[in-house]
């Protein structure tokens, strides 16, 4: 399993139409194969900034399916205008020891 993780910076002003598009944009990802679950955070010190978490079983299940899924070009459609700049997105694996 791996994690995406993204800090998503929103457009001051603008985080309660970003929420209601994201609540839209969701069922789009959730249904993805490979997708296992999502996290969508407001900061509090910085309420313009989000943490979407993701978890997918591969990479590839998100750079590969989803990215280059039908669903992510409406996603992009959905969210991709509420970002300044847009986000860097890191994919974590949990470390055992």
């Amino acid at each position: 399993m791996i994690t995406e993780q993204a800090i998503l910076p929103v457009l001051p002003g603008r985080e309660a139409d970003f929420e209601d598009a994201f609540r839209q944009a969701r069922p789009l990802i959730s249904g993805m194969a490979g997708f296992l679950g999502l996290e969508l955070l407001r900061s509090r010190e910085t309420p313009h900034e989000y943490l979407l978490l993701v978890r997918w079983e591969t990479v590839e299940h998100h750079t590969e399916g989803f990215r280059g899924s039908p669903e992510y070009a409406r996603w992009k459609a959905l969210l991709h205008d509420f970002y300044a700049p847009f986000p860097r997105v890191e994919h974590f694996v949990e470390v055992t020891s």
